[in-house]
């Protein structure tokens, strides 16, 4: 039987480090499933395995892509299964790690199938830069209440993407969200890391100065041309460009980070934390997580 580690949890738990130990006891791959870190670009700011990371264990979907390319958990589901049969050829384990958890569930459970426009989608773009996007919202809410009322509406993407979806079809992107588990031809074996909120917590507060301290500064100045594309509205960028601005003190933008980064490890716990076949950790508890995985595969 073929098997995929799923290694998630809140952004600085440790997932990075885990997945290159596990990778070395069971001699296999690593796919990263962090939205960000597909872009080679942004490297600082997204926390990417350092060059020896990276040396100590083959990783794929890490710097392949440019901010300039437009990326989706649909695409990914595509490429990631293909690879995973690739690597599943001369391997048994592979291992998925990452704190995007579309990107994880595009995976595990697959995307549906929903229809597209690019043409459409261009000019939903071209509104909501030339009117701003509550325009879109009332569309939206409008057209689609039911997926108006549980979704982000603060993400330009995905409103776009669901109006995108009414425009062409003349139905609500909600009737399209099927929710089908795709069957998939190998195990899944999901490992979650958590902590105490203050040790998670100060584990982002340390990062967020570490990134300081090796330059993400000077990353973002390098960036601040393509500040519009949607890669760089993510936390860590989105702050530095605003000080840049001069909308706010570097000292204001470092802590805001760090405030953002937090919000964002609460709600990826929330998203990891509705999957009940996810087994849970401390980060420490290296020989217990191993000695579980040994159990379940062999």
């Amino acid at each position: 039987m073929k098997n995929l580690i799923v290694i998630v949890g809140p952004t600085a738990i440790g997932k990075t480090s885990l997945s290159i130990a596990i990778a070395k006891h069971f001699k296999c791959d690593i796919i990263s499933a962090d939205s960000r870190q597909f872009f080679k670009e942004m490297a600082i700011g997204t926390a990417k395995p350092t060059t020896t990371e990276l040396a100590e264990a083959p990783h794929h979907f890490i710097s392949n892509k440019s901010i300039d390319q437009k990326y989706s958990a649909g695409t990914f589901e595509i490429e990631a299964i293909a690879k995973l049969k690739e690597l599943h050829k001369t391997n048994d384990v592979a291992i998925l790690v990452g704190g995007s958890g579309l990107y994880v569930n595009a995976v595990c459970d697959g995307i549906d199938d929903i229809p597209f426009d690019l043409e459409v989608r261009e000019q939903l773009n071209k509104e909501l830069e030339d009117f701003g996007p509550k325009p879109l919202r009332e569309e939206l809410k409008e057209k689609d209440p039911e997926h108006y009322a549980r979704m982000n509406t603060k993400n330009p993407q995905r409103l776009v993407r669901a109006i995108e979806v009414c425009r062409i079809t003349g139905k609500t992107y909600s009737s399209f969200r099927k929710n089908t588990v795709k069957k998939r031809d190998f195990n899944i074996i999901k490992i979650g890391l958590n902590a105490d909120r203050e040790v998670v917590y100060n584990r982002i507060n340390q990062r967020v100065d570490l990134m300081m301290e090796e330059g993400l500064l000077d990353e973002v100045i390098s960036l601040e041309k393509n500040k519009d594309l949607n890669a760089l509205n993510t936390v860590g960028y989105k702050e530095l460009f605003a000080y840049l601005d001069d909308e706010q003190t570097l000292e204001e933008a470092v802590d805001l980070i760090k405030q953002h980064t937090r919000n964002f490890a609460k709600r990826q716990l929330t998203w990891f934390k509705k999957d009940r076949t996810t087994n849970w950790f401390e980060p420490n508890k290296l020989n217990d997580i191993l000695n579980y995985l040994d159990k379940e595969i062999n």
